[in-house]
């Protein structure tokens, strides 16, 4: 049984390598045309409406349809701080369709590298290279400017994925700082199931599963707080969550 699940989960991963690769030469047209030459805000915001068309065909045709919860939590107008868990690699192409409106997510920088890829991943990414002190520090002044445009800002501050059997692990203060000097609240989102489609112990692994994002209310830092005492304030929040709703 073992040995046939394996046999799938690579078929199922070659199938949604073609298939990737396929809608993303298609979906390059109408980003040259309609997103690429335009200035920001607006490049981004119709990115995100590209890549939402994007993901809602390429997600269902690999049997890994999304559900997506908690939208009518994001104010018309308000731009947020979103944070979210990370347990795979398949977290960004949800997280970024999903979130409402324009955004854009902190990114590894080699994944920009890649051609054609990375041209599109840039659009929508705050790169950073965590070996560089001063690309981090240079990520966090991005992602202010972010914030100042109207767009959204998706964080996952555990960091690296979560390779644990915990809900969560540990998170970093740069989300919460940024919440708090930037005077947004913070929306918590909740994936489900990606480490299940992309399990990080396998390599050229994908199983089908139906796959959710849940975004929770709002988090307002409150005067005075700390960002690690907001840190712990959401994560408490977010493992609460997972750990009730994880099925």
């Amino acid at each position: 049984m073992n040995i046939l699940k394996e046999i799938i989960g690579r078929i199922c991963a070659a199938w949604a390598a073609l298939i990737f690769t396929i809608t993303l030469l298609i979906v390059l047209i109408p980003f040259m045309i309609f997103s690429y030459p335009c200035s920001e805000p607006k490049k981004t915001r119709r990115f995100a409406a590209i890549s939402r068309v994007w993901m809602g065909i390429y997600l269902p045709l690999i049997g890994c349809p999304l559900i997506v919860r908690g939208r009518k939590n994001f104010a018309p107008g308000e731009t947020y701080v979103v944070v979210s868990n990370h347990n795979s690699f398949m977290d960004v192409p949800i997280s970024y369709p999903a979130i409402p409106g324009g955004n854009k997510t902190i990114a590894k920088i080699e994944m920009a590298r890649i051609p054609i890829f990375g041209l599109i991943y840039t659009t929508g990414s705050v790169l950073v290279d965590r070996k560089s002190e001063a690309s981090r520090k240079e990520s966090y002044h991005k992602m202010r400017k972010v914030l100042d445009m109207g767009l959204h800002m998706c964080l996952y501050p555990e960091g690296t994925r979560n390779l644990t059997d915990q809900p969560l692990k540990s998170f970093h203060d740069g989300a919460f700082r940024l919440a708090i000097d930037s005077g947004k609240a913070i929306i918590p989102g909740i994936i489900f199931n990606t480490k299940k489609v992309l399990p990080a112990s396998k390599a050229f692994f994908l199983m089908p599963h139906k796959m959710e994002m849940h975004f929770l209310p709002p988090i307002k830092p409150q005067p005075g707080e700390t960002s690690v005492a907001l840190k712990e304030r959401v994560y408490q929040i977010m493992h609460d969550y997972y750990t009730q709703n994880a099925k």
